[in-house]
């Protein structure tokens, strides 16, 4: 090429200068230095180049034939210099030189092309340079022109759509107008398509196109635009093979598109991949390569992401390296030390936010500085070091809380915020910057005016973003949340109506596929959620729910923040649980909680969160529902969660009241004297761990207190004790007037002092404990739900005291402190329950006045609190509780006091809780649900506020009583609305006498008691009033024999026990059976009468059936009258209203399980089935049998379903310790009552249970009735036949036999009501053939 430059110079010197040639060999000359100015970068080459240039064009005047040639050579030389030099005439010179070529080459000229898009190319270079925007206007519009030149099929087609798509993404990355993208994708398409496979620009084209793909991307967020730009990446980098020039360029652009794609969708697959093309792409740029560092930054950004994602210490580490590295090659002076500073410290920022190294925070600061100081005042960056610096002192702040780091990053924001006037393009960011950096110092130091300028300037930067602005939802959301703030501080309704309202309008900018839609449904969720909190509208809570289930969508398997959205989705189900206790939310709250722990392994940061979460929902089901493995489980929980949180973490003294709270539930369950001493040493981590000041101390201090006097009531350690009263009196110091929980302290201190006094009798600690239950009460006015365990808790040490000193006004004190209990007005907690109770015992205990109003008041509570039990046997144990011989003694109390039917109401009210709080929900809420329009929302609304009143007593941590308040006057309004409703008068309320005494209207009703307090036997006539009946027997007696009986039951079939049962049955007839015959015969109930039998207590045991001298020539109770058994009056009385219609299709099914899973073979199962289908078969409608195999415990239930007459014969399998799970044994296991009580069977009559132990139920709750019998009769049969220890095959196959001869009435079809008389006769039939005695009084007829 030398020698070309050479020759040029000697053609040039051959040639006159006169010549024609002479601009010919000028223009050789020149091209040829240009040649060598590209190849050696001599500064001179150029230089003489462009003065040859202008000779030749010197010589070529205008009318010229090659004027525009040379208009052009030295237009190009021209622009070639201002790209070396950057000398702004240069590239003005070159402009106006193309101007002139292109007048010269005027349409139809085959170089006007050429012309149009040279001048295009110099307009677009001023443009980068000066940013003038009608340069890149008018280059676009030439570059238009030039292909108008270029049509389909012309050579340079694909070329100049190429041009025309550069200039138009340059003005897109100017003005953001979507058409300009939109038309360059599709020019860079049209470029695509004329370069197929083979061609040498194909991937220059796939590189274009991916480049504005990605650009709209990033612009409107559609994932398709993202996904194809990876694919052409990849097919430019196929093109681009090892050893090409270009390929690490490819290699870059193809990591970078996958890096967009890992932030979209979070898989990390993408992110792994970026960064090994990345350091590929390193390899290809070893060091001196002109883009190392860039290369370098690249792969420290990617590492850095991973970093956020995965918490590998080494990404992270390497990032910052890989940086510095990077920064080295920007040494000062290099144009791009300021951004690689930046880039370093940004990761320095990110190590110190996981290790907390003061170093690095201090570093990237120091770094900051520096990047500024290179971004003096006029420097176009400088804005933007102000604000990363201005983050970083924000973040030193939140490390350190020194103020002035805070002062500072808010002034260096304002400052920025300065260089960023009206019409600038990040004005909108740094208001943003600057609100949030006020709304921090809002939150130090609560200067409302912070909040106030920090809405003002999320206002003003929500009004820079306009409808269509890419961040407007940013804004709506930043303005939204401190909104939300000033709601929480404020309490201004307004402010969380608009918080909500842009929410939802940031909503609408993410349509479905919009990456960040996740994020909005979440935070749509938490406002809706303050406002459910705030209102309680159920839909507000609802939708809540649904945002979040949205929300995980987006969230699949393998996303980072998968475990968040399932907690956040789980926290709202549970609230809803909490509101409504529907239990599948519960049950779906604890599935999501567990799914959201296995996402965060060991080593995860929230690892100790999930573990917390978790244990909390298996907590609350445990509390519902009972079962001893939710505890367990709930305790390991959170041991595993407090491993996490070691000395020095934040949230240690919460574990360790967590673990210590729920291990003391697991001893109250349990009685494990290891589960109360660790709680006591964990409450003891937790004080220490909560020093003066805290403002979780008095909460510690209360619940070491507590756990302490439990202690010290099981082991009896005095220091326990004493160690208790100093707690509890720090705890009431921390406590003043004034303070929501004074109350309770004042009553804990005052309770322990009366544990002291017990202990020693020393008087000041009874004083004192009376003093401090008088300060409790004034606290807990009426209304108040604490105030009954204060007039309670006074009036027993008023008692007390009255025992130690005799002084009058204190006994007469106490009892006008339990007058005061019928008045509360709030709903009935257990607490008023026992309350009631205690007022009961100490009337009895000095045989007070006030013991009748006791007894209703305690039996009045007892329906009001079960009430607001859901129908579940879960809550069995609290009704037996409750009940223990409240209903026996309170029955005994009225029949001392001679008020009879009161005695009858309130025997009835208090017996049988469980099964008439069951038949209330069967049956009155289903009757409910159907009236009118407006049933089935009262139903709705009453079971709600019942599960939201139980919950609000349920909760011991804080003062429930406002809350309790308002849901108790919601809970009194429904029931109101209720009564008011045609034939609901007496909704909730107990049956009246009037209404009971139908149950006598067939034949006598004998209810038998025995109490503490007196035995008695009271018949209830359908006519007049019922009739005493003094028993001389006490309820001790009555339970000696009871045991006595059931010890000898077990014996039955294996020794001969005749004479002992004979004995148990004569002392039966002497004491209790005899005087009520009499009475029955002195009433005018004549032999052969139907009676019924009503025992509560121990008498529930006992066969009174039977009962009798067994003598020749003397009397038995089954000689003289036909004896049924009813649980309660109420219950017959349901019985008798479900009349059957006459000529109705009568289906009978026949159950028969001779071989259950895992028990006994029964021989005569299948021959009884077949006494049954001889008898019933020709008679009845419908005649079904199911045996053996195809007896399972679902087809029992299923065949039930549309059958009203049953006859089942199988094991019978009483659970005396778990009564719900007493069970009739199927093929495939237990039919168990709790499974009967599920079941809603219509119009049910008959049952015969051809199995043992039917009527045989809790010997702890005998007056709850809890066994098989019992549970088919409330299920709705009308007649139940069942037995009340083992039977005999045999005999049961005679006894069937018999019995179905008799229970056909003169119209030949079946008669429910004739089942006692035809167990009456089936049984006669047993004693003329010399059947055992147990075995002919085994059967019990129960019902009409």
């Amino acid at each position: 090429m030398a020698d070309d430059v050479e020759q040029c110079r000697v053609a040039l010197k051959r040639c006159p200068s006169d010549h024609s040639e002479q601009p010919k060999f000028l223009n050789k000359l020149a091209v040829s230095l240009r040649e060598r100015f590209t190849r050696r970068g001599i500064p001179s080459d150029l230089d003489e180049c462009i003065e040859l240039h202008r000779a030749a064009l010197l010589l070529r005047p205008p009318g010229h034939p090659d004027r525009s040639e040379s208009l052009n050579n030295l237009a190009i030389s021209l622009s070639e210099r201002f790209a070396q030099q950057a000398i702004p005439s240069d590239l003005d010179e070159c402009i106006e030189l193309h101007r002139a070529a292109l007048l010269l080459r005027p349409p139809g000229h085959p170089d006007r092309s050429e012309s149009l898009n040279n001048l295009a190319i110099s307009l677009s270079d001023r443009f980068a340079e000066q940013a003038i925007p009608s340069d890149l206007d008018e280059c676009i519009e030439l570059h238009r022109a030039a292909l108008l030149l270029c049509p389909p099929g012309h050579p340079d087609r694909s070329e100049s759509l190429n041009n025309l798509a550069i200039s138009l993404s340059d003005r897109f990355a100017e003005q953001a107008i979507p058409s300009d993208l939109d038309e360059c994708i599709e020019l860079r398409r049209g470029a695509l398509l004329l370069r197929p496979p083979g061609h040498s620009n194909r991937s220059e084209s796939l590189n274009n196109l991916a480049t504005s793909l990605s650009d709209r991307f990033a612009q409107q967020g559609v994932l398709s635009d993202l996904d194809e730009c990876i694919e052409l990446d990849w097919a430019a980098l196929l093109l681009h093979p090892p050893g090409h020039s270009d390929r690490s360029v490819s290699l870059n652009n193809l990591a970078m598109s996958l890096r967009d794609r890992f932030t979209q969708r979070g898989v990390p697959s993408d992110l792994d991949e970026c960064i090994e093309l990345h350091r590929a792409a390193l390899l290809l740029r070893p060091p001196g390569h002109s883009d190392r560092s860039l290369t370098l930054n690249n792969l420290a950004i990617s590492l850095s992401d991973r970093f956020t994602e995965q918490a590998i210490p080494s990404d992270l580490d390497e990032c910052i390296e890989l940086h510095r590295a990077a920064l080295l090659l920007c040494p000062p002076g290099h144009s791009d030390r300021s951004s690689t500073l930046n880039n370093l410290a940004i990761s320095l920022s990110d190590r110190f936010a996981q290790q907390a190294i003061l170093s690095d925070l201090e570093e990237c600061i120091e770094l900051h500085w520096a990047a500024l100081l290179l971004q003096p005042p006029g420097h176009s960056d400088r804005s933007e070091s102000l604000n990363n610096l201005a983050t970083s002192l924000g973040d030193r702040f939140a490390q350190q809380s020194i103020l002035s780091d805070l002062e500072e990053c808010i002034e260096l924001h304002r400052a920025a915020l300065l260089l960023r006037p009206p019409g600038h393009f990040d004005r909108s960011e740094s208001l943003d910057n600057l609100a949030i950096s006020l709304r921090e110092r809002f939150t130090q130091q609560g200067v409302p005016s912070d909040l106030d300028e920090c809405i003002k300037l999320h206002q003003a930067a929500l009004l820079l973003r306009p409808p269509g602005h890419s961040d407007q939802s940013v804004s709506l959301n930043n303005l939204a949340i401190s909104l939300r703030e000033r709601f929480t501080q404020q309490g201004i309704p307004s402010d969380l109506e608009e918080c909500i309202e842009l929410h939802q309008a940031a909503l609408l900018l993410y349509p479905p596929g919009h990456s960040d839609r996740s994020l909005s449904l979440n935070n749509l969720a938490a406002g809706l959620h303050d406002r459910f909190t705030q209102r309680a509208i159920p839909s507000d809570l609802d939708e809540c729910i649904e945002l979040h289930r949205a929300a995980l969508l987006f969230y699949p398997p393998g996303h980072s923040d998968r475990s968040e959205s399932l907690n956040n989705l789980a926290a709202s189900l549970r609230d809803r649980f909490t509101q409504r206790g529907v239990p599948s939310d519960l049950d779906e709250c604890i599935e999501l909680h567990r799914a959201a722990l296995l996402l965060r392994p060991p080593g995860h940061s929230l690892r100790s969160s999930s573990l917390n979460n978790l244990a909390a929902g298996l907590h609350n089901r445990f509390t519902q529902r009972g079962v001893p493995s939710d505890l367990d489980e709930c305790i390991e929980l959170h041991r595993a969660a407090l491993l996490l949180r070691p000395p020095g973490h934040s949230l240690r003294s919460l574990s360790l009241s967590n673990l210590a709270a729920s291990l003391q539930d697991r001893f109250t369950q349990r009685g494990v004297p290891s589960d109360l001493d660790e709680c006591i040493e964990l409450h003891r981590a937790a004080l220490l761990l909560r020093p003066p000041g805290h403002s979780l101390r008095p909460s510690s201090l209360n619940n070491l207190a507590i756990s302490l006097r439990e202690r010290f009531a099981q082991q009896g350690v005095p220091s326990d004790l004493e160690e208790c009263i100093e707690l509890h009196r720090a705890a009431l110091l921390l406590r003043p007037p004034g303070h929501s929980l004074r109350s309770k302290s004042l009553n804990n201190l005052a309770t322990s002092l009366q544990d002291r006094f017990t202990q020693r009798g020393v008087p000041s600690d009874l004083d004192e404990c009376i003093e401090l239950h008088r300060a409790a009460l004034l606290l807990r006015p009426l209304g108040h739900s604490d105030r009954s365990l204060s007039l309670n808790d006074l009036a027993t040490s008023l008692q007390d005291r009255f025992t130690q000193r005799a002084i009058p006004s204190d006994l007469d004190e106490a009892f006008s402190l339990f007058l005061q209990l019928p008045y509360i007005s709030h709903a009935v907690s257990r607490m008023d329950l026992t309350a009631a109770k205690s007022w009961a015992t100490s009337a009895e205990k000095i045989n007070h006045g006030s013991a009748l109003v006791a007894y209703q008041t305690a039996l009045k509570f007892l329906d009001q609190h079960v009430t607001l039990l859901s129908s579940s046997s879960r809550h069995f144990d609290v009704v037996s509780m409750a009940t223990s011989s409240l209903a026996v003694d309170a029955f005994s109390c009225g029949i001392r006091h001679g008020a009879l039917t009161t005695a009858v109401e309130l025997v009835e009210h208090g017996r049988a809780v469980f099964w008439t709080h069951l038949a209330r929900f069967r049956t009155t809420l289903d009757e409910l649900f159907m009236a009118r329009h407006t049933g089935a929302a009262l139903v709705e609304e009453f079971k709600q506020l019942s599960f939201r009143l139980r919950n609000a007593f349920d909760q011991s941590t804080e003062d429930q009583s406002p809350q309790i308040r308002q849901l108790t006057m919601e809970w009194d309004d429904v029931v109101s609305r209720i009564r008011m409703l045609p034939d609901f008068s007496r909704f909730l309320l107990p049956p009246l006498f009037s209404d009971l005494r139908k149950a006598a209207e067939e034949g006598p009703v004998i209810i038998v008691n025995a109490s503490q307090y007196s035995c008695d036997a009271l018949i209830v006539l359908s006519d007049r009033d019922p009739v005493h009946v003094p028993i001389d027997i006490t309820q001790t007696e009555v339970s000696d024999l009871s045991k006595k009986f059931q010890s000898l039951s077990k014996e039955f079939g294996s020794f001969d026990t005749q004479h002992k049962l004979v004995r148990i049955l004569r002392e039966l007839w002497h004491d209790v059976v005899d005087p009520v015959v009499q009475a029955l015969g002195a009433s005018n109930v004549h032999p052969g009468s139907h009676i019924w039998w009503c025992p509560t207590a121990e008498f529930t045991l006992l066969p009174l059936h039977a009962a009798g001298l067994y003598e020749k020539k003397r009397d038995s109770l089954p000689h003289i009258y036909i004896s049924s058994y009813t649980p309660t009056l109420a219950t017959l009385v349901r019985a008798r209203r479900q009349v059957s219609q006459d000529g109705s299709p009568q289906y009978f099914v026949a159950i028969g399980q001779g071989n259950p899973d895992g028990g006994k073979p029964l021989q005569c199962v299948a021959p009884e089935l077949a006494v049954v289908a001889q008898r019933l078969a020709p008679i009845v409608s419908s005649f079904t049998s199911l045996e053996d195999g195809d007896a399972t415990v679902k087809a029992a239930v299923d065949v039930l379903s549309h059958n009203q007459w049953l006859h089942l014969a199988c094991h019978g399998m009483p659970n005396r310790k778990k009564p719900f799970e007493s069970s009739f044994a199927m093929r495939d296991g237990p039919l168990m009552i709790k499974d009967i009580i599920r079941s809603d069977w219509p119009n049910p009559e008959f049952a015969f249970l051809s199995a043992c132990h039917t009527t045989v139920g809790d010997e702890k709750s005998p007056d709850e009735s809890i066994h098989l019998a019992a549970a088919m009769q409330f299920s709705g049969f009308r007649s139940v036949i069942g037995s009340m220890w083992s039977v005999d095959d045999e005999v049961a196959q005679e006894v069937v036999s018999a019995f179905y001869g008799n229970l056909v009435d003169s119209s030949g079809r079946l008669d429910c009501t004739r089942a006692a008389m035809a167990l009456h006769k089936a049984v006669k039939k047993l004693r003329r053939n010399n059947v055992p005695l147990e075995q002919q009084i085994v059967f019990v007829h129960i019902g009409v």
